[in-house]
């Protein structure tokens, strides 16, 4: 009896010093390309203790199992885990009861078109961009707001987003324009209150010291296709974030004198709608038949031009107050502004002269 007894304890330490080292020793590690393990909904610890014994992730399933029915309380999430490395059965076990599923992250860049943003998901084997772009084109998600959008773009908002290995396309976009409203509640929210965005002394290196003083207009009345179009012209003239309120004051003043905007951004969008962009404008180009062209047609283009990011939405909501109506770069990255078109030509004379190598006019 004594015998027997001995032996039962043998075989239960013999078990319970298995069941440690199963749980609490790594296993195998993987190559570089390592293994994905899909968890579906609703998968008991049995289910996944298989799956992740037959996937080679842990040494038991019998232990793996054991080691999740001591945490009743902590479930098993759902989703598609990556391993690269040796890992424990216990560390396994906490990856998947936090949720630390694969992802990969993905930027969208201020400015980018829907059209890029297709190109940069397929360049990156997220998913085809004709998948993208179907989502894209359609306006469901924001006929509250803009209920006469023709597509998603300008409200797909700049951020880096984590993406699955292989994400759905209207999740992703549903994600962005949920991003763009979260940003549009602050920035309406903020300008609202009568916070004043910083302006005070930003643009003295294109500012000619007899304009305006830089202050702001009140918030816009506009619609908010309107206002999201405009941020999207100011997006792509300037990638000075300090700069964006001036150039939307430039537009604002041209509006409002029924001016053409001649913006070049619109040329390009419009030469990419129709396939035709190679890099550069011509002269030619100046006269494509497109709505989207703001050097024949008065106002703004009949939707956004690309994607806008906060600083541009702020600056379109609530546009500096200034005299100016013209503005060319400066070959540092901003611009030259003036009121007139006196002042203007000069301007262009200045920037010519500093592309040449030459030092500018003080005139």
């Amino acid at each position: 009896m004594g015998k027997l007894l001995l032996f039962i304890v043998l075989i239960a330490a013999a078990a319970a010093a298995w069941l440690w080292y199963s749980i609490n020793y790594p296993y195998q590690g993987f190559s570089s390309k390592g293994v994905f393990v899909e968890v579906p909904h609703g998968s008991s610890s049995r289910g996944v203790a298989r799956l992740l014994e037959r996937k080679g992730v842990v040494r038991s399933s019998l232990a793996f199992e054991f080691y999740a029915r001591r945490h009743p309380r902590r479930s098993l999430q759902a989703g598609e885990y990556f391993f690269d490395r040796a890992a424990s059965a216990h560390d396994v076990f906490w990856k998947l009861a936090n949720g630390q599923i694969f992802e990969q992250p993905f930027t969208v860049r201020e400015g980018e078109t829907m059209f890029d943003i297709a190109h940069d998901l397929e360049t990156g084997n997220f998913m085809s961009a004709s998948d993208f772009l179907r989502a894209a084109k359609d306006p469901a998600l924001i006929h509250d707001i803009v209920p006469q959008a023709a597509t998603l773009e300008g409200f797909l908002f700049p951020a880096t987003y984590h993406l699955s290995r292989h994400p759905s396309a209207t999740a992703l976009t549903t994600e962005m324009v949920k991003k763009f409203k979260d940003e549009w509640t602050a920035v309406t929210t903020v300008a609202s209150s009568g916070d004043k965005m910083t302006t005070s002394g930003a643009f003295t290196e294109a500012a000619p010291t007899d304009s305006s003083p830089v202050a702001n207009n009140p918030p816009s009345t506009r619609p908010v296709a309107a206002v999201v179009t405009l941020a999207s012209l100011v997006e792509r003239e300037t990638p000075k974030p300090e700069e964006r309120p001036l150039v939307a004051g430039v537009f604002e003043n041209r509006l409002h004198k029924n001016m053409l905007l001649q913006c070049d951004p619109t040329i390009i969008y419009a030469l990419e709608q129709q396939g035709r962009y190679n890099g550069t404008i011509s002269t030619a180009d100046l006269h494509i038949d497109s709505p989207y062209n703001s050097y024949t047609h008065t106002g703004l283009p009949p939707g956004p031009i690309g994607n806008p990011g906060e600083a541009s939405l702020r600056a379109a909501y609530q546009p500096a107050h200034t005299n100016y109506l013209y503005f060319v770069a400066n070959t540092q990255g901003g611009h030259f502004f003036s009121a007139t078109l006196a002042e203007h030509n000069n301007n262009v004379i200045k920037y010519r002269h500093l592309l040449a190598g030459e030092q500018a006019s003080n005139r």
